[in-house]
C-alpha cells in the first residue's frame, strides 16, 4: 500500500475505551457507514459495535470472511472443569456488512489464528469435542478450553473423565521440557 493510499485514521469518536498498552491495528465500518458502528481490531481484541467491552482473540471460536461480510463466532463459558480448563459453546454468531474493510478481515483471521497453540477433535463417550490451548494477551501460558459437539453428554461421569485425560495427554505435549 502506498503512501497516497492509506486509510485516514480511526476518528476519535469511534475510538473504544482501550487500555494503556492496547493499539489500533485496523478498522472498518460496519453497514452503509451511517451509524452502524465501527469495528476495530487491536492487539488484546477485537471491539465490535453496541458492545462496552472487547472479545479477547482467545474468546473467538470462530471467523468468516465472505468479501463482504465478516461473521464472528464468539464462546461462551458454560462451565469450568478441575481438570484446569473451559467447557466452551457457541455464542451466536454477528455478521457486520463491511463496504471499505481496509486490512480489518486480515488482521481479525491473523490474530485468532494466531491465538491458537494447540487444537484437536476427539471422540468421547457418546460424542466429541475439541480441545484447545489459546494464548491470551498480556497472560502467560495457554488458557485451555474444550467445545463438545452438539448432542455430547457433556456432564456424563465417563466424559468427564475422558476429556480430562485428553486435555492432560495435549498439556503434556505442549509443555517445554525444561519447565
Amino acid at each position: 500500500m502506498g503512501l497516497f493510499n492509506r486509510r485516514p485514521k480511526l476518528p476519535p469518536a469511534d475510538r473504544p475505551p482501550l487500555t494503556a498498552d492496547e493499539r489500533v491495528l485496523a478498522w472498518a465500518a460496519a453497514g452503509n457507514g451511517e451509524g452502524d458502528g465501527v469495528l476495530v481490531a487491536s492487539n488484546r481484541g477485537l471491539w465490535l459495535p453496541g458492545r462496552a467491552e472487547r472479545l479477547g482473540w482467545h474468546d473467538i471460536l470462530k471467523v468468516v470472511w465472505s468479501g463482504r461480510e465478516l461473521t464472528v463466532t464468539p464462546a461462551e463459558t458454560v462451565g469450568e472443569r478441575d481438570g484446569g480448563y473451559l467447557v466452551v459453546a457457541d455464542r451466536p454468531a454477528e455478521t457486520y456488512l463491511l463496504v471499505d474493510p481496509g486490512d480489518l478481515p486480515h488482521q481479525v483471521r491473523t490474530r485468532v489464528t494466531g491465538s491458537v497453540a494447540y487444537t484437536a477433535h476427539h471422540p468421547v463417550p457418546g460424542g466429541a469435542g475439541r480441545i484447545a490451548a489459546r494464548r491470551v494477551p498480556g497472560v502467560d501460558g495457554l488458557s485451555w478450553t474444550v467445545r463438545y459437539d452438539p448432542g455430547t453428554p457433556a456432564d456424563d461421569e465417563a466424559v468427564v473423565a475422558e476429556t480430562d485425560r485428553l486435555v492432560a495427554a495435549a498439556r503434556a505435549t505442549t509443555t517445554p521440557a525444561d519447565v
